[in-house]
């Protein structure tokens, strides 16, 4: 590509995202430093055509920049710009400090959706339950309702089956047991102390309730395992006045959003990359029937380990060089309070 087209392309594709519409030859002519007659840019726009860079939308006279040259300006051309000290000192004041790490994800993901106007996500670390308390309510000589409550306050009931024998003494006797044996451990470490205890004959506990404690255990490691492990806020932000000429498209954006376990298959290999992503349209199936595009950045535990990403996703139309930087920093903020 000589210079002079890629000045020309570079104009374009800034232009169209900032105004969403096609580019027209004569528009990029009356740009500050551009020196070139309307005809002479049109002929450097259909060389770039041709290079499938830029494509030409209906009977517009006006190009708009293919996936293909969005990837290309994103990667070689673009001049990313720091968040301003208003958008940092927004994203810092929304993460809250000492409650639940979900509430932090929570808050850091509604900032940044708000300051790019796309849909923000977050991939929750995957951590183990903490164990507080474990009591059963009975409710009928068969079943009783299990009561789980986490180290960061979060309570858990499920109707569970009682093993035959069980007695309403035997239930007491339980949730005295966890309290003073198990508490304060993860669910795999309480399961292994008390296999322990039943081997060494320290369990001061019938097999019923032995049974029971067991059980109850199992089912919230099982409920752990399948718990939604992602934040989505700010859909709402896909309905902006401008996307009202492009519903059908934002549609199937919103119904892509629904499907959180392919998000967070698409999230896992940013966190395995361990570094900045941009999928644009149909670089990921996810989201090539939407035309969408994905930023996201990893962020990192205590131990310096990647532990979730944060993100956004929005039209392809995206200020890139605003929201990359903007992503990464909310990533930081993040690191920095997990360490």
């Amino acid at each position: 590509m000589t210079e002079r087209a890629r000045e020309v392309f570079r104009r374009v594709v800034e232009n169209y995202l900032d105004a969403g519409a096609p580019v027209a030859s004569r528009t990029i002519s009356r740009l500050p430093g551009v020196n070139l007659s309307p005809a002479s840019i049109r002929n450097v726009m259909q060389d770039l055509e041709e290079l499938g860079l830029l494509s030409h939308p209906h009977t517009s006279a006006g190009r708009v920049p293919t996936e293909s040259g969005l990837r290309l300006f994103v990667d070689g051309m673009m001049q990313a710009a720091a968040p301003s000290a208003e958008e940092r000192a927004a994203i810092e004041a929304r993460i809250p400090r000492g409650g639940p790490i979900e509430e932090a994800l929570s808050a850091a993901t509604a900032a940044l959706s708000g300051l790019s106007s796309c849909a923000g996500i977050v991939l929750v670390p995957k951590q183990e339950p903490v164990l507080r308390q474990l009591g059963f309510v009975q409710l009928s000589p068969r079943q009783a309702l299990a009561v789980m409550v986490g180290a960061e306050g979060i309570v858990e009931n499920r109707v569970i089956d009682l093993p035959p024998g069980i007695t309403p003494s035997a239930l007491a006797e339980v949730g005295n047991y966890v309290s003073a044996r198990l508490s304060g451990l993860t669910l795999p470490e309480a399961q292994r102390r008390l296999a322990d205890e039943i081997r060494a004959g320290q369990a001061a506990l019938d097999k019923a309730a032995r049974e029971l404690i067991d059980r109850g255990l199992a089912l919230w490691s099982e409920d752990g395992a399948q718990r939604p492990v992602l934040i989505v806020r700010g859909q709402a932000n896909l309905l902006e006045p401008g996307a009202a000429e492009d519903l059908e498209r934002v549609r199937q954006l919103l119904e892509e959003l629904e499907g959180k376990e392919e998000i967070v298959r698409l999230l896992d290999a940013a966190r395995a990359g361990e570094g900045m992503k941009i999928f644009i349209g149909s670089e990921n199936k996810l989201f090539a029937l939407s035309g969408s595009s994905v930023i996201a950045a990893p962020y990192r535990g205590r131990d310096g380990k990647v532990v979730g990403v944060v993100g956004v996703i929005g039209p392809t139309r995206l200020n890139y060089a605003r929201v990359v930087p903007m992503v990464d920093f909310t990533a930081q903020a993040l690191s920095r309070l997990m360490a």
